[in-house]
């Protein structure tokens, strides 16, 4: 198999691309890279500073001068300037702010450069929502995740509650919507499928099914093997 092999997925939000992502990244004995994460670090890291999200030159000056290391490991920790917010990132709180954050050209650009920094070190799946149109351009394959807006938000709201979060599933579908809204009509590399992106609809699929689709679509490229 290619040594630099460089696969993206992309998606909406429950759409279970960071599941899918680190299945495939294990299979293949690849990095995985949550660029989510490096997003949900930096609003976390807003919201504990008390900076309004709307102020987005300081919100751009903190990005600027946050450190974020994902831990290339099972665990797959990710630390923000060297802390530990594996678990704080996945709060509602700062699932309702990512979006914002998210949309801020120097914020992306930051955190755009740290990717493709990650995927400068060898072959990497790489999950998010413009990876295949704007991080990864030339990525090996590409593949757009997506599923019914009812299945993802009951994904989300399972996780949460796995997690000790208690929302009720509209509140958790509501927020979803609203992010996906943001996102795909944002200036600056909004949610659309890669044009030459592979679009898989996992509504009702297994996990497992999902790989292994996922894998027979890499083993039929010759250009990867």
């Amino acid at each position: 198999m290619k040594k630099n092999l460089q696969i993206a997925i992309d998606g909406p939000a429950g759409a279970g691309k960071s599941t899918i992502a680190k299945a495939i990244a294990k299979r293949l004995e690849l990095f995985y890279v949550d660029t989510g994460a490096m997003y949900r670090a930096i609003a976390y890291k807003a919201l504990n500073l008390n900076i309004p999200l709307k102020q987005e030159e300081d919100i751009t000056r903190m990005a600027r001068q946050t450190d974020i290391t994902l831990e290339h490991s099972e665990a797959r920790r990710v630390f923000c300037d060297g802390l530990d917010v594996t678990e704080a990132i996945r709060s509602p709180e700062v699932s309702r702010s990512v979006s914002v954050i998210a949309a801020y050209p120097e914020v992306r650009e930051r955190l755009v450069e740290l990717q493709r920094q990650e995927a400068g070190r060898g072959g990497v799946v790489m999950d998010g929502r413009d990876v295949g149109t704007y991080v990864l351009p030339d990525a090996d394959l590409k593949v757009f995740l997506t599923a019914s807006s009812e299945e993802r938000a009951k994904r989300r709201w399972l996780e949460l509650q796995q997690s000790g979060k208690r929302l009720s599933l509209d509140e958790v579908q509501k927020d979803m919507e609203a992010r996906d809204h943001h996102d795909q009509q944002r200036a600056v590399s909004p949610l659309v499928p890669a044009s030459d992106a592979i679009i898989l609809d996992t509504t009702g699929l297994q996990v497992e099914e999902i790989v292994e689709r996922i894998l027979n679509l890499i083993k039929n490229k010759p250009e990867i093997g």
